[in-house]
């Protein structure tokens, strides 16, 4: 029995901690005008509620040199972590889960899920998605230290 495609890889990232506790962790994440803003090279962010918990959310985002549409739902599992399954974009059809483990002031944080992409051949794709990962841990991490700062 084939349980993932040929094309999509299995990611997991675990390691990275937050200097944060979980309660600022969420409140930033949740915070559309201190969260959206520290992901760099974004534009025309668009978020839709679907129902309580899952949110579309739509930007461009520039992608060597050319700006390419990105839409995920993303839905939210309070304080564990929430699920993200990409529509559009270059990772589209991609799903993975973001989880958090409280460790008292800082916060671990755990990636693990399915990556496909039609523009990145999968031989290069786990280096590409850790790359992305890591960027975007390091984007929140200075995002959440200003976003502690103003609390």
């Amino acid at each position: 029995m084939k349980i993932l495609p040929e094309d999509m890889v299995f990611v997991s990232d675990w390691g990275s901690t937050f200097d944060a506790p979980i309660d600022v962790v969420w409140a930033y994440l949740q915070s559309e005008t201190d969260h959206g803003p520290s992901h760099k090279g974004r534009r025309n962010f668009e978020r839709k509620p679907v129902n309580e918990k899952t949110v579309m959310l739509a930007w461009e985002q520039e992608i060597d040199g050319h700006w390419v549409r990105i839409a995920s739902h993303i839905t939210f599992h309070p304080p564990i972590g929430f699920f993200v399954d990409t529509l559009e974009g270059p990772m589209a059809g991609s799903k993975f889960f973001n989880y958090y483990v409280p460790q008292g002031n800082k916060t671990a944080v755990v990636v693990v899920g399915d990556w496909n992409s039609k523009m990145i051949p999968p031989a290069q794709l786990e280096p590409a998605v850790m790359a992305n990962l890591e960027k975007l841990f390091q984007e929140d991490s200075a995002g959440l230290k200003g976003f502690s700062q103003q609390k």
